[in-house]
């Protein structure tokens, strides 16, 4: 079986995203639904749509300032450090981070320079995107055809989009593993941000999963979904699959 990966570069960023490290704690970075604060002026720390560095130093700033040993935080306390300080982040940011080193990776530069912002309206709403890229860069601007492309199933790749559209709340997966039977991908790893219902105040945030192609021609939410050890109809992420369009997509440039 062969496979197939992510760049490192990008691989780093999921993992201080996944394994988000201060002192001698670590825990993933929470979810972050930006629709349900609406702190939309707030810092790309406090919107859902911080870089690990970003979010760094700002856990560091606050135990500096609260005066927390952090030699002896455990990862719980950091975990609910993290929420109470509402510090997250959201799906198209943890797809926003990833895309951009993978683009990087390829000599494709910084992805910003590539984006539609299709929801900018104006003036300054298309001033704002530019400089503020991250805060912008929400899944319908990433599922959008102005930005991406539909990828058939057998023809996946590391750095393609799992994007999930609806009338209520879209989602982002990261495909950043792919394993190969006769050149024919039989499971997909992907890594998102998500709250399930079953995760309480502390148990959501940045996980990973995997998709087992049964059978190649069908849709892909026909497939095996694994995640946290759960399937079927107790797979969360599969339920959220299941209720909207549920697309592989490619960015344009890539």
């Amino acid at each position: 079986m062969n496979t197939k990966l992510l760049s490192e570069k990008s691989l780093s960023v999921i993992d201080q995203y996944l394994n988000f490290n201060l002192g001698s704690a670590t825990c993933p970075i929470p979810y972050y639904n930006n629709k349900k604060t609406g702190l939309r002026g707030s810092l790309r720390v406090m919107v859902g749509k911080g870089s690990p560095k970003e979010i760094f130093e700002e856990v560091r700033d606050f135990t500096t300032l609260e005066k927390i040993d952090t030699k002896n935080l455990d990862s719980m306390s950091l975990k609910r450090i993290l929420v109470e300080k509402n510090i997250g982040i959201d799906c198209s940011g943890l797809a926003y981070y990833v895309l951009n080193a993978e683009s990087e990776n390829r000599d494709k530069g910084t992805i910003d320079k590539h984006l539609s912002f299709v929801n900018a309206h104006g003036l300054f709403s298309k001033i704002r995107a530019k400089i503020n890229p991250e805060k912008s860069t929400d899944v319908d601007t990433l599922a959008d055809n102005k930005n991406s492309r539909i990828i058939e199933t057998k023809k996946i790749e590391p750095g393609d989009m799992i994007t999930m559209t609806n009338d209520q709340i879209n989602h982002v997966l990261i495909i950043h593993q792919i394993e190969y039977q006769n050149f024919i991908p039989v499971i997909l790893h992907y890594t998102h941000a998500m709250a399930w219902p079953t995760d309480g105040e502390y148990g959501h945030g940045v996980k990973q999963g995997t998709i087992e192609i049964i059978e190649i021609n069908k849709p892909l939410v026909e497939q095996r979904w694994i995640e946290a050890g759960k399937t079927g109809n107790d797979n969360y992420t599969l339920s959220r699959a299941q209720k909207s369009t549920t697309e592989i997509r490619r960015l344009n440039w890539l």
